[in-house]
Order: structure tokens, then sequence, then C-alpha cells
């Protein structure tokens, strides 16, 4: 079954992500989505004074955003309206809420409304950018987390138990929610994907794309599963014929 390829950050396993190497290295491998981050320092928050407030920046949280170099979200857009990045599409994984008028004005002086979507586990942003700019595809990513609790082995537990309800609630939730929030895809962890949810996403017309998938197995299987996208830090893991060494 033919997939949307989706490079996370670019192509964060063979290039450091959220880069415009790593952008140009998924292209290279074969994509049609580059998925990246965005977000703001610290002092970026909305409530600041505009005249010190940060940049949009291309980065996954806070820690990443105050290294240097950086990538804002201006230059990271330039990037794409020349080659090699050109043919490709790009999805906005927008972090917090709050700035949506500037992403959007950001999007629009680049001309990239139509090639760009932006995906969030914040509601109040996939709202907000629907009203300031129709024309550009939204996206729910789910399950909404503050965290990486993976990361912590104490937590595997509880983080099972949460993984096997969100499984059973989510298909239900996404039938009630998506016609109020008309986006035209869901954004899931690989975790929460079920045939139930992929059938409640087709009945409702929208795409669902899976993160973070970097092993050839777990792609297979979704593939098989009928998923509309899969999202991997190793694009070569999405190409046809064998996976890579």
């Amino acid at each position: 079954m033919t997939i949307t390829r989706i490079g996370h950050k670019g192509a964060d396993a063979l290039v450091p992500g959220n880069t415009v190497a790593s952008f140009e290295k998924a292209v290279e491998v074969g994509v049609d989505l580059i998925e990246f981050d965005v977000l703001w320092l610290d002092n970026g928050r909305p409530e600041a004074p505009p005249e010190g407030r940060s940049p949009l920046v291309v980065a996954h949280d806070w820690h990443a955003a105050a290294a240097n170099p950086r990538l804002t979200l201006d230059d990271a857009l330039a990037a794409f309206t020349r080659a090699p990045l050109d043919r490709v599409a790009i999805n906005l994984d927008v972090k917090l809420p709050g700035r949506e008028e500037e992403l959007v004005d950001s999007v629009r002086r680049h001309g990239l409304i139509e090639r760009t979507t932006i995906s969030t586990m914040e509601l109040s942003t996939v709202r907000r950018i629907g009203e300031l700019e129709p024309a550009m595809g939204r996206g729910w990513t789910v399950p909404r987390v503050t965290r990486d609790w993976t990361a912590k082995s104490y937590m595997k537990p509880v983080v099972l138990a949460g993984v096997a309800a969100m499984r059973r609630r989510l298909p239900g939730e996404v039938r009630r929610k998506l016609p109020e929030l008309g986006v035209q895809s869901v954004w899931a962890f690989q975790g929460i994907v079920t045939p139930r949810l992929i059938e409640a996403t087709v009945e409702a017309g929208v795409a669902l794309n899976v993160w973070t998938v970097d092993a050839a197995a777990g792609i297979a299987r979704f593939r098989e599963m009928g998923v509309s996208g899969i999202c991997s830090n190793d694009p070569r893991l999405l190409q046809p014929g064998p996976a890579p060494a």
C-alpha cells in the first residue's frame, strides 16, 4: 500500500534533526513530507513584550531551543523555497499555543500556505489556525503528553496501563471530536494505533499518520494495517525494497 513518507525532524537518525542539513538529507533519501518542531525560547511567551520576545524557532523543547546555533522558523521556511527542499510538503509540529498569528504570517510571507500543514496536541491552536487561515491543513496530535515518560524505566507499568486505556478510549473520542475540529489528519503515537482507530479516521475522511516508527517490522505492520502516513527518523526505512543494513 502507498503511504505518505514523512521524515521526522528531517532525517534525525542520519543527520541531527530540526536542521536544514537534516531536511536536505531526508529529500535525498526520499520523502513526501518533512515534519519539524516549532516553539520559542522561554522569553517568547505570548504575554512577553513584543520588542523583547524571542522568535519562533525550530526545536523540540526549550532545552534544544536554547542551544546555539538555533534555526528560526523564518530561516527554515526560506530554505523550503529553494532547491532541493522546494519539492516536498511541510508539517509544522506546534508545541505551544499562543503565537498562531505569527506562525501563519511567516508561512504566508514565504508563499508556503498550500504546501504547509500544522499538527499539534493543542486544540486551541488547531481552532485558531482554522480561523486565521482555512487553506492551511490542520492535524490533531494524540495523545496529549507533556514529557517522554517512556524514558523512565520505573514508569513503564504506568505507561503501559495508560497506553492500553488510550487504545480502548481513543477511537470513540476521535469520532466525537473530529466533526467539531475540522482537521484533515490525526497524528497518532504508534503505541495507540489500532484497527478501530483506523476505522474511525476512515469513516471521518481524515488521514491517519503514525509517529515515530524506526523499525522495519513496525513500518511493514502499519502499511498492512492501512494507515495513511508513517513518520520515521530514518526515512530509508520508508522506501520500497529491502530495509537498510
